[in-house]
């Protein structure tokens, strides 16, 4: 599909859990505001059991400004009934001998410990617990980011070659995944089980990956193609057709709506976006709106973007309107283009021009 995260995680995270635009609910880096609805309270409130693996980093923990620390939530807050997570309250290294928040309390593994591992057994240990009652799992990876450093699977653990070293983590990050997969299997539950694989930003900037014979940098924290756009997988043997591509338009606020409709579950509040349940299951559905994208991560510092998209075009609230399809790096805007720019421009006008809760956190 045509998937479209925000540039960083924090702002990708606070948009896939509550179905909302930044514009309408985004403080600060690191916040998830405590009056928030998430899918979680969404699907508890629907009788599923909750829980959530990996990274939180919405609390504000003690090593950010004093203004952000606890201005957040903590994931009890949000709707998870269990966690496992790396960055609630405090830091401290979330691979190689990581602190880790389980149930409230923070554990501080040895060196030989590697913290994706601890997450995905949390995982695992939470399916058996929930078999046979419906579940709903978050699970944030901690897996790809920096510090690229080696795996339990690379053959040299003392490695600092970043570039080998991510190729390592994407690597063990699939293999995490397909546990979870093989999981679903062994318990007999695999044809029930939605899993759903995206990302929440394009790869670091010190990244190199190859497409074909085409070379792509990484683009993390930029509005381009190279900062947003990324993968989304679908699997659910029997219900989801296998092989199947689609050029179906997502973003991240279409999550809330896609569970809500497979859940038959109340969305709490509002959604910005569109649902894509039967475009997952084959059935193709009509296009919808093109995704509107506001993103402003620091606002302590830089200037907010705003722009809406579809999967060729893309107008900016400055009126730079971009051809992607033949321009992926924006760097030639083009004129004309009429129809193309009322569409997108209805998109802009419709959602507020500016942030509406930044800096803000009660």
């Amino acid at each position: 599909m045509h998937c479209y995260s925000q540039p960083i995680c924090t702002p990708s995270r606070v948009k896939i859990m509550t179905g909302l635009s930044n514009v309408r609910n985004y403080a600060g880096f690191s916040i998830l505001k405590k009056n928030e609805q998430t899918f979680a309270h969404m699907l508890k409130d629907a009788g599923y059991r909750t829980a959530i693996a990996g990274k939180w980093q919405l609390y504000g923990a003690e090593h950010y400004p004093i203004k952000y620390r606890a201005k957040g939530a903590l994931p009890l807050q949000m709707g998870f009934e269990r966690h496992c997570l790396w960055q609630v309250d405090k830091l401290g290294s979330r691979f190689w001998g990581p602190s880790i928040t389980i149930d409230g309390k923070l554990k501080v593994f040895d060196k030989e410990t590697y913290g994706p591992d601890i997450y995905c057994q949390y995982i695992l240990d939470r399916m058996d617990e929930y078999r046979e009652e419906p579940f709903f799992i978050y699970y944030p990876m901690a897996l790809v980011h920096s510090p690229f450093v080696p795996t339990p699977d690379s053959a040299n653990r003392n490695r600092r070659n970043k570039q080998k070293n991510f190729g390592d983590m994407v690597a063990y990050m699939d293999k995490l995944i397909g546990r979870i997969v093989d999981k679903t299997v062994e318990l007999g539950i695999a044809g029930k089980t939605l899993i759903l694989v995206t990302g929440d930003n394009g790869t670091h900037s010190s990244i190199k990956s190859m497409m074909g014979n085409t070379e792509i940098r990484g683009g993390k924290g930029k509005p381009t193609d190279a900062g947003t756009r990324v993968a989304l997988v679908g699997y659910q043997p029997g219900v989801i057709p296998v092989g199947r591509v689609s050029n179906h338009l997502v973003g991240f606020s279409d999550f809330t709506p896609t569970f809500s409709a497979l859940a038959g579950a109340k969305i709490p509040g509002r959604s910005d976006g569109a649902g894509f349940l039967d475009e997952l299951r084959g059935n193709p559905m009509k296009s919808r709106d093109p995704v509107f994208i506001y993103y402003w991560p620091r606002p302590e510092k830089g200037k907010p973007l705003r722009f809406a998209r579809d999967q060729r075009w893309k107008l900016y609230g400055d009126g730079r309107l971009i051809d992607v399809r033949n321009d992926v790096m924006e760097k030639s805007p083009v004129g004309g283009q009429q129809g193309v720019r009322e569409r997108l421009q209805k998109v802009l006008d419709r959602m507020p021009s500016e942030g509406q809760t930044i800096l803000r956190f009660d």
